[in-house]
């Protein structure tokens, strides 16, 4: 009679002690799929080129798909990992562009640690990148954007926003205060390019200093840049501002950029309205506009329009009118 009690106690024990082992392992560990899927439909239009009727994908963020995970380590030490695809909604093409490559968006694995901060081995997105949609008012919207069109579609800085054969180090958060510096080694293609930002955030107030040389690339001009940036929420309104210069030394121009911004909140939306201005030593000076306003369905699905106003010297204006759909999962 005590054996027969004693095993089937045994061995509730040790499903028991198993399901708490599994439990444990669940919660130190995971994986996530991931994305956003943006297309907007309009009249689209540059400075000094031709208008054309289009649905296209990614104006107001660049569709992508990713994984990322992490692992519990113990001690306050994590590894981690994430691998992200663009995509072109319109088309069903792969990338930003033909030629893109497949992981474009990240492409890293790394560890973090609560008291010393990451570092992330791969592709990584740049900390000038970062600086910029942090800190104007369409944030990371290569079409409607002036920022990220000026500094990064305009032929100012080089090296794309993503550097591959990078090494990023990120410091752990002091009192709202934070690091990132990068490093991308040359390979045989070039010099390495060297960057990195402080970032810093308090309350209604936030700043940025960011600094790039890039040199990778035997196709890539060689440039030197400087970003600072700044944003002040009133409750009622968010006001934004960045200022910096670009110096190519391979073509021997300079660039001086200023934006400006405000988001106003209304109900389950917010308008958003970004100014940017744009002087080359020599060259066209371009001035861009851009006002929007975006409704939320859902914490997932938002509604948009923006309309973006574009000039560049001796150019004909440009005249871009959208509406579209952005959803994250």
């Amino acid at each position: 009679m005590k054996k027969s009690l004693f095993r089937p106690a045994r061995t509730g024990l040790a499903m028991a002690l198993l399901a708490g082992v599994a439990a444990t392992s669940h919660a130190q560990s995971s994986v996530q799929l991931y994305g956003l899927m943006d297309a907007s439909a309009g009249r689209f239009q540059a400075a000094g080129a031709a208008s054309s009727n289009a649905v296209s994908s990614g104006n107001m963020t660049t569709s992508y798909i990713g994984f990322k995970g992490t692992e519990d380590l113990g001690g306050g030490l994590s590894a981690k990992f994430a691998a992200e695809h663009f995509m072109r909604l319109d088309t069903g093409e792969a990338g930003r562009f033909n030629g893109d490559a497949f992981w474009a968006r990240n492409a890293y694995v790394g560890l973090t640690s609560t008291s010393l901060g990451s570092v992330t081995l791969g592709r990584n997105t740049t900390s000038m990148f970062v600086s910029t949609l942090l800190f104007n008012a369409f944030g990371d919207s290569f079409g409607f954007s002036p920022s990220i069109r000026h500094w990064f579609t305009a032929g100012t800085l080089t090296g794309d926003s993503g550097w591959s054969d990078s090494v990023s180090y990120t410091t752990p958060s002091m009192s709202g205060l934070t690091g990132q510096l990068q490093v991308a080694g040359g390979e045989g293609n070039g010099g390495r390019n060297v960057g990195g930002n402080v970032l810093y955030f308090s309350g209604k107030f936030a700043a940025t200093l960011a600094a790039q040389n890039v040199k990778k690339g035997a196709t890539v001009a060689d440039t030197t840049a400087w970003q600072l940036g700044a944003s002040y929420d009133l409750g009622w309104a968010k006001l934004f501002g960045q200022g910096g210069q670009v110096d190519n030394k391979t073509t021997d121009v300079t660039y001086k950029l200023v934006e400006a911004g405000v988001s106003v909140p209304m109900g389950a939306g917010k308008w958003m309205a970004q100014g940017g201005y744009l002087k080359p030593e020599t060259g066209k000076k371009r001035a861009t506009l851009s006002l929007g306003y975006s409704h939320n369905l859902s914490k997932r699905t938002e509604l948009y329009s923006v309309y973006m106003f574009d000039k560049a010297a001796a150019l004909t204006n440009g005249n871009t009118y959208a509406v579209g759909v952005r959803h994250k999962f």
